[in-house]
């Protein structure tokens, strides 16, 4: 094309978007330049957040182990918050910071560290994409209750004994941007200088084109590896749990005239998960991998009857309660999945009906020597086998009452119990020994310790 056509159509396309009936003068618009920003919950023991951006609420709820979407904004400054939902309301535990926000650039924003020392750790990259067949990976260490590491980006199965780590990184510390060919990978960890792994990705598949943000996060739940790692991505963050897939998985005894039972996997009788549980009885954890497994409860010392002959599917990453409920001749399992994350700014209690004989019941929580005459019960019509979920609580002492659905009198209680912030707390209404009144509690969790 010549010059003269290239301007000629530069000369129309400027009179297509800037002219007008009354004008003939034009004018361009540039776009407005534009960034991103991701925000991520990686200290342990904090509350659910919110994020305030100039002062309006972004995000809400965020969780520990979570990431926000990628938000795309103006290029410009902005006022940041970050607020703790705590009993008694927000409260602000970063900020508010001023942060400038270029164009073309993704920050994330990872608060970090546990809750009397958090702060924000900001990483900044480029949002071009990277050259083809390759991604961009970026690293942090996030996990306060980890030391230094080592960290091994191999084939899978490549023997690291002689390798050098691929990154050395301190609690706060982080990998820069680095592009690297797409393909399968397989992470480890070891403490700094050692070969000894205490976490180990499996093999992964690493597309082209991606901006992987990967973070350590402390391991709140089942398993011997002290950190996780996050995956961000734009949608948000998905957990890469250990290849170990560890779950953890309790028994509670409370059938009020069951024996004593012993509970077996997959008919491996000879080597029990538990012997010799009384009602109202209940294990430790045990940690499994994920799997589904057949569940049987026998009687102590023997293989038959089985009460209780259940399949079960057990999740990485998951605690379990497994409540053996309801008269001998109708019992049954009750699965529930458990929280062990402790939070420092609350105490955390959920209280189950496992009684077979009360029925519907009202539940109360108040604080001492309440009169509940006049007072609305805080759960209503709570049927067998249903629980309050996990109740975000201010420490105190409280009174637990239960009483039959619509009645004043007490069939429990007032139970006196002190709640304290960190801690994680289980009531479970019961039956007496062989069925029926005078109905009890049995308290778990950090009430047992």
């Amino acid at each position: 094309m010549s010059i003269k056509k290239l301007l000629l159509l530069f000369t129309s396309m400027l009179l297509f978007v800037g002219c007008d009936d009354d004008d003939d003068s034009f004018a361009l618009i540039p776009p407005t330049p534009k960034t991103t920003i991701q925000v991520v919950h990686a200290s342990q023991d904090s509350p659910l957040v919110n994020v305030q951006v100039n002062a309006s609420t972004a995000i809400s709820e965020l969780d520990f182990a979570k990431a926000s979407e990628r938000i795309e904004l103006d290029a410009a400054t902005y006022s940041i918050q970050v607020d703790g939902l705590t009993p008694s309301g927000p409260v602000a535990v970063i900020g508010p910071v001023d942060l400038d926000l270029a164009a073309n650039q993704l920050y994330t924003v990872v608060a970090l560290d546990e809750t009397a020392n958090i702060e924000p750790i900001i990483l900044t990259q480029s949002e071009a994409a990277p050259a083809a067949g390759q991604f961009t990976l970026q690293v942090l260490h996030a996990a306060s209750n980890a030391p230094t590491v080592d960290i091994y980006l191999t084939a899978p199965g490549e023997d690291i004994s002689s390798l050098v780590p691929t990154v050395t990184l301190a609690f706060k510390d982080s990998l820069s941007p680095t592009d690297i060919a797409a393909g399968d990978y397989q992470i480890r960890i070891t403490a700094t200088g050692a070969k000894d792994v205490v976490y180990d990705s499996g093999a992964l598949t690493l597309t082209e084109g991606a901006l992987l943000n990967l973070v350590a996060v402390t391991n709140t739940g089942p398993g011997t590896s002290p950190v996780n790692l996050l995956a961000l991505s734009a949608d948000g963050a998905a957990t890469l749990y250990d290849a170990a897939k560890a779950t953890d998985l309790r028994v509670f005894h409370l059938s009020p005239d069951a024996p004593a039972v012993d509970v077996v996997a997959n008919d491996d009788f000879a080597n029990p998960l538990l012997t010799n549980v009384a009602f109202p009885e209940f294990s430790d954890y045990l940690t499994l991998a994920a799997d589904d497994y057949n569940v049987k409860v026998v009687p102590t010392g023997a293989s038959t009857p089985a009460v209780i002959d259940a399949d079960v599917s057990l999740t990485t990453g998951i605690s379990y309660s497994v409540l053996a409920v309801n008269t001998l001749a109708n019992i049954e399992p009750l699965i529930l999945e458990d929280n062990r994350r402790s939070i420092s700014t609350e105490s955390q209690l959920r209280i189950i009906h496992g009684s077979p004989s009360a029925g519907l019941v009202d539940l109360y929580l108040v604080p001492p020597a309440t009169d509940i005459s006049m007072v609305d019960p805080n759960f209503s019509g709570v049927d067998f086998k249903q629980d309050t979920g996990y109740l975000s609580l201010a420490a105190g002492d409280y009174d637990v009452i239960v009483t039959a659905q619509g009645s004043k009198t007490p069939a429990i209680g007032p139970a006196a119990i002190t709640l304290e912030n960190n801690n994680i707390y289980t009531v479970i209404a019961r039956d007496n020994v062989g069925g029926g009144v005078p109905l009890g509690v049995v308290l778990a969790d950090d009430f047992a310790n």
